[in-house]
């Protein structure tokens, strides 16, 4: 078994490492970990009384996202979505608060979709624009968090 590679890129390669013919062309289906995140995403709801909250969506798609942080001592203590979209934009957004979850607000903006992509091993090329959603909502809210207090840091 060959190792696996840190680039989501690597998951759309005609031929695996032992040189077996894999799928041609982009990944077209939702694997375990997608179907996972979004038969059960995780971290689903609202926190009523959030340090920071953010509204993102994407108006090419339709999809939109809600997401809400609680921060204690610089750290992500709790962290909360709605999501209104296809299954990647749900099960991208679990997966983006389970990335920023007990993060310092420092190491939390530093995810990329990137990250989100790799955490789940790929999702097809036609829907990482999903990726974006839950990154840039956690982004905007700790903008708001950093914003709507003396938080600057």
């Amino acid at each position: 078994m060959g190792t696996k590679s840190n680039d989501w890129r690597e998951l759309y390669k005609k031929k695996n490492e032992q040189g077996h013919q894999s799928l041609e062309g982009p990944v077209l289906f939702y694997n375990e970990l997608v179907i996972d995140h979004f038969s059960n995403p995780r971290n689903v709801g609202e926190i009523p009384d959030a340090d920071g909250c953010a509204l993102v969506g994407d108006p090419s798609c339709g999809d939109q996202m809600k997401l809400w942080i609680k921060v204690r001592e610089g750290k992500i203590s709790d962290i909360k979505f709605k999501t209104f979209g296809c299954p990647h934009a749900i099960a991208t957004s679990s997966m983006a608060t389970v990335l920023a979850f007990g993060k310092t607000i420092a190491e939390a903006k530093q995810l990329t979709d990137d990250d989100v992509i790799i955490a789940l091993g790929g999702i097809p090329e036609k829907k990482r624009h999903c990726s974006l959603m839950g990154v840039n909502a956690l982004l905007a809210a700790i903008e708001d968090y950093q914003r709507s207090s003396s938080h600057n840091g």
